[in-house]
């Protein structure tokens, strides 16, 4: 596999860093998955100065160098196909002025178009080796912390969905129903939210028991209140099913919903697309 990786400033500066704290953490399963990281500059360099992922780094460039805008082009599938990326890790910091420049968006967007993962935060990327190593036939040992990551019945999980994909996200929710039904608690944004209770209860969930606690729509304010969740760390994983085709008149809204998971990357995962919520399903299931 190939993937891109960049980190600002915040997360690349410092013996703890999240860059160093994720690779050494992951670094013996990364060698077993065999990932190639096509790495812009910072990036590259700090993981160098430690000698960590000898052998599997290559240089994109820094950000004067258009590192950003390669790892873009080649989520979309590149100049060559030998170029081609899986997905990206970039370990966002949400005060960083960049996070919001055009080549970091256009980056998440190919991710979210091409159904490729895009894995911002600390607590997403080891969680994402883990279940590759599911996935693999190995199980979670090599990972520390997997176990606690998976613990779905201590956690919260929010379901949204662009209207264009509301159907996906029923679909999700009945195919993964059991694996859905382990969290402690699943939160939702309007319309959405009213359609995840119907499925449920048509599948025998108690009438007087909503599956799912409804909060506002999108452009009512439903992404910032459950922002506010993921800030107080009471939502653990946000699986958010992206239109990226149309205007988004609360576009400031899904981006605070983001910038919140950004803030809380260390015990924050989201999923951005049906392929890899579905992805992280099965093999969350595979491992129970």
């Amino acid at each position: 596999m190939n993937f891109g990786l960049a980190a600002h400033r915040l997360h690349r500066m410092g013996t703890e860093c999240t860059l160093l704290r994720w690779a050494r953490v992951c670094e013996p399963a990364l060698r077993q998955l065999g990932i190639t990281w096509h790495a812009t500059g910072g990036a590259h360099d700090t993981l160098v100065v430690n000698d960590l992922f000898r052998g599997q780094l290559m240089s994109v460039g820094y950000g004067r160098d258009g590192g950003l805008m390669r790892l873009a082009s080649r989520i979309a599938g590149g100049l060559t196909p030998e170029a081609e990326l899986d997905g990206v890790f970039f370990f966002i910091d949400p005060v960083n002025p960049t996070s919001i420049f055009p080549e970091a968006q256009a980056l998440k967007r190919q991710c979210v178009i091409h159904g490729k993962p895009f894995v911002a935060t600390f607590a997403g990327a080891v969680e994402w080796v883990a279940l590759e190593l599911v996935r693999a036939g190995v199980g979670t040992g090599p990972v520390p912390m997997a176990a606690q990551l998976l613990a779905l019945e201590s956690q919260v999980v929010a379901l949204i969905a662009h209207d264009a994909l509301k159907e996906d996200m029923v679909d999700f929710a009945m195919k993964h129903f059991d694996t859905l039904s382990r969290f402690a608690g699943r939160v939702a944004t309007g319309t959405t939210g009213s359609r995840l209770n119907a499925m449920a209860w048509a599948r025998g969930w108690p009438a007087s028991q909503p599956w799912v606690t409804c909060y506002q729509s999108g452009p009512l304010g439903g992404d910032s209140q459950i922002a506010e969740l993921v800030l107080d760390r009471r939502c653990q994983k946000v699986i958010f099913f992206e239109d990226p085709h149309v205007a988004r008149q609360h576009e400031a809204d899904i981006q605070l919903l983001d910038r919140a998971v950004y803030s809380a990357g260390d015990v924050t995962t989201c999923f951005n697309t049906p392929a890899m919520a579905g992805r992280w399903a099965e093999a969350v299931a595979k491992s129970s």
